[in-house]
């Protein structure tokens, strides 16, 4: 007895062999500008050597392609069986990058691993544990995740200052153009093509320091063809759990955006039964990957709302469309021309294409806290209270710099801060003594029409 049209899920159609890798293609290149991206930042931040990031990159592609085959098909649980891509977030490389740059790398990588493994310990409970990560603390977070991660890739285009070219005009002019050609594809380009603006925006300023001179491709052809990632490329990794606090802290935000995606993906392709009974199984796929990814040296990888825009545009369901995104991931994860391409491209470029990307991060916690009552009592001093304890360590680096080192891995991280202090300082209007709620604008609006 076979299943008819009418009695198979939407997501267990296959697809010809020609349709799953033009599609699958298609989702990898509307995700592919966020692994790139992210590889080339880390790289350039940190300073990696060329070895270091062509093993990184092909590390950060065969993750994202090992985890969007596996919530494509969902063994032992492990996956909602849901046509999604994995990507290393935005967020968390800005908190990996903080730590690294706090501590160490291996740090930072032990980070990620102890990371994944609460996801595994949190998932019973993460729905209690929302309770205390409302927009005012979650837009809180994603603001000073922009304002930390801006101010460092500002020093990746000027340099260091009283080094020699510091704030050389032509690097900060190569990071401006950068920034406007990323702008304008956003603004001409439609389809795929915009969603890959980002990218485009780092080949344009590329193609600029090409012409100019400041750009030498010459070695990106050189050396081997294959590329094989390398485990624990930066050798074994520190664990560290005040330092890994921040991330851990993010994993619980990341919790509830898979919830959100599952749902709405679930809804998108008209999986049957009950979409929230798949949430754990994405929670479990995301834990899965990023411990695995954390091995090879990578941040986060998680569920990605990107591709739920070409489901709905094409109206593809089928979890083989994905599946077959998987692999092509995991082929380009073996081409080591890729990765020495990375390491060739240019410094202010490179922070050109940062600022902007961790500025749209700021965007987002901005739009998160237009929906607060700011002029509610509790939501203002939330905020404030917060933003003084995240600015501070940001803003005036080495302000606790003769404080005990233990109390400097909380108190000098302006994300972990000012995250903590949103969630006591809400927790204690909201949660402690008798409960005060937010008020509403239209409570306010009547208010003030009374007066």
């Amino acid at each position: 007895m076979t299943m008819t049209d009418e009695t198979r899920d939407p997501t267990d159609e296959v697809l010809p062999l020609r349709s799953l890798v033009l599609f699958g293609l298609q989702h990898v290149l509307v995700m592919a500008a966020s692994p790139i991206t992210a590889v080339f930042l880390v790289a350039k931040a940190l300073n990696f050597d060329d070895a270091v990031t062509v093993s990184l990159i092909s590390a950060t592609f065969l993750i994202c392609g090992f985890g969007t085959i596996l919530q494509s098909f969902g063994p032992a649980g492990f996956g909602a069986r849901l046509p999604f891509i994995m990507v290393p977030g935005g967020a968390p490389i800005a908190i990996f990058l903080a730590i690294a740059m706090q501590t160490d790398v291996q740090t930072a990588v032990g980070a990620v691993i102890m990371t994944a493994v609460f996801y595994f310990i949190a998932l019973p409970v993460f729905r209690r544990l929302l309770t205390y990560f409302p927009p005012i603390v979650v837009g809180t977070m994603l603001l000073l995740v922009s304002v930390n991660l801006v101010r460092i890739y500002g020093g990746t285009i000027t340099g260091r200052p009283g080094t020699e070219g510091f704030a050389d005009p032509l690097n900060i002019g190569l990071a401006l153009a950068t920034i406007v050609l990323t702008v304008l594809f956003a603004r001409f380009f439609t389809g795929t093509l915009q969603r890959l603006a980002v990218m485009l925006g780092l080949v344009g300023g590329t193609v600029l320091a090409l012409l100019v001179g400041q750009v030498d491709m010459s070695g990106v052809l050189d050396g081997p063809v294959v590329a094989v990632p390398q485990l624990f490329p930066f050798g074994m990794p520190t664990f560290n759990l005040l330092a890994a606090l921040p991330l851990i802290i993010f994993s619980i935000i990341s919790m509830a955006e898979a919830t959100g995606q599952t749902v709405a993906t679930a809804e998108i392709v008209g999986r049957r039964g009950d979409a929230h009974a798949l949430v754990p199984k994405t929670i479990r796929g995301d834990a899965l990957t990023s411990l695995i990814g954390g091995m090879f040296g990578t941040s986060l990888i998680i569920t990605s709302g990107e591709n739920i825009g070409i489901v709905r545009a094409t109206n593809v369901k089928s979890r083989f469309v994905t599946a077959a995104a998987g692999v092509i991931l995991v082929i380009i994860a073996l081409i080591a021309p890729i990765g020495r391409l990375a390491s060739a491209l240019l410094g202010p470029v490179i922070g050109g294409t940062a600022v902007i990307v961790f500025a749209i991060i700021g965007v987002i916690g901005i739009d998160l806290l237009r929906r607060v009552d700011l002029r509610d009592h509790g939501h203002m001093f939330t905020l404030a209270s917060a933003l003084s304890m995240g600015l501070l360590p940001i803003l005036v680096p080495g302000v606790y710099g003769n404080f005990p080192q233990w109390s400097q891995m909380i108190l000098g991280n302006g994300l972990a801060m000012g995250t903590i202090t949103a969630v006591i300082v809400n927790a204690l209007f909201r949660h402690v003594g008798p409960e005060v709620p937010a008020q509403t604008e239209l409570a306010v609006a009547k208010a003030e029409t009374a007066k």
